[in-house]
């Protein structure tokens, strides 16, 4: 029999894990166990005892380039106002195309943005005998509404159970809990508040029920899917402008009739492939927001689908909007109030509570900027040639 080695385990300290002594040991044992000394990686800027929450058996830091682009120019119902966009990414001219996109969007006369609806789930799944106690459970759930949301919300002080989406598959009722969420994400808030609401259900219901499941994947936590793109998972969220002809020929170098047609022509590519976006590239600019803001990165897979409409006005304008059915976002809690990651927040004046859907706002107008200005690259011929130019860090 093989003995198995020894696991040499990481050092921690028991009651303040974030200490800067435990730390330097960390940082000891991987020049021990790797033979690289870090250098880089140790230069804190802000006491490590902030990040308790945020990480687990805490090393240094890693430091993403944040260049910064706009104005970007926004006439909201929440975000107004021209905003300098903080963007935190290593690939060459994706700053550069967004403040481009957002010098066009601006002599356009900026970017209408509205916040359709706002929720976060969590979807357990009822198991049942047979169909009929299952949708007997169905409606037993709907006339209790109110007892269930007491039971949910009895757990937090800001979130609020909105409404309860229902599906039947044989023995099995999914359920999908939406919740509003104040200015957080709502992930862990969801979860709790779903807990204490099932416990109270499997208290409460006098039916045949065998037993629950806290999530049975359908509130598909960062996993894109189509149910999001239909009933929406955080902000569903628009951003709009109106580009007239001469200005895009000025700023672009191409004319409105040639970026709708290509519109046409991406959209059946996208159909075509299966793609959960039918624009350019949405996660680059979010991917790069949410790194710089503190936002949660890997619902990034989720927050990147989105909807492009375009329309060629009788005048020769072009109409184009940008539809992003689950952006999640928060301007509270999570990572936002770390260091850098609150100061990037307040150079758009978002962080705090009252902020969250001014910040959803900000994200969906800089994904329009984003996808113009690479609409235009590619038919121009500026694509290749600007990141040979930008986008090269070696001879």
């Amino acid at each position: 029999m093989t003995e198995k080695p020894d696991r040499k385990s990481i050092p921690r300290l028991s009651g303040n894990d974030y200490d800067p002594g435990i730390i330097r040991e960390r940082q000891d044992f991987v020049a021990r166990e790797t033979g690289v000394t870090l250098d880089h990686v140790t230069r804190f800027s802000y006491e490590p005892e902030i990040l308790k929450g945020n990480i687990e058996h805490a090393l240094g830091v890693a430091q993403v380039p944040i260049g910064l682009a706009g104005p970007l120019v926004i006439d909201g119902e929440h975000a107004k106002g021209e905003f300098y966009v903080p963007m935190a990414t290593t690939e060459g001219t994706l700053v550069a195309s967004y403040n481009r996109g957002m010098r066009l969007l601006a002599e356009c006369g900026g970017i209408r943005t509205t916040v359709l609806e706002r929720y976060m789930q969590r979807a357990p799944v009822f198991h049942f005998d047979n169909a009929l106690d299952a949708r007997s459970f169905g409606a037993w759930l709907e006339a209790n509404l109110d007892r269930v949301r007491a039971a949910a919300e009895a757990t937090t002080s800001v979130g609020k159970l909105s409404h309860i989406e229902q599906y039947g598959v044989g023995p099995l009722r999914y359920l999908r809990f939406n919740y509003t969420t104040g200015d957080a994400a709502g992930q862990n808030m969801c979860g709790k508040a779903t807990f204490a609401a099932c416990e109270w259900i499997m208290e409460a219901y006098d039916g045949k029920v065998q037993r629950y499941t806290l999530s049975g994947a359908i509130d598909t936590d960062k996993k894109h899917s189509q149910l999001n793109t239909l009933h929406s998972r955080g902000a569903r969220v628009v951003a709009e402008a109106v580009i007239p002809n001469e200005v895009l020929q000025r700023v672009m170098r191409v004319d409105t009739e040639r970026v709708y047609r290509q519109r046409h022509i991406s959209t059946t590519g996208s159909y075509l492939a299966g793609s959960s976006n039918n624009g350019p590239h949405a996660a680059n600019g979010l991917t790069a927001l949410f790194i710089a803001t503190g936002q949660d990165v890997a619902n990034i897979a989720e927050s990147h689908a989105g909807i492009t409409y375009v329309d060629l006005l009788d005048n020769g304008d072009l109409y184009w909007s940008i539809t992003l059915p689950s952006l999640i976002v928060a301007t509270y809690g999570g990572g936002t109030g770390l260091a850098t990651q609150k100061e990037c927040l307040d150079m758009l004046g978002c962080y705090g509570k009252g902020k969250v859907e001014k910040f959803a706002e900000i994200c969906a107008a800089t994904v329009l900027a984003g996808d113009l200005s690479l609409s235009a690259a590619v038919l121009a011929g500026d694509w290749v040639s600007s990141h040979d130019k930008y986008g090269r860090n070696r001879p």
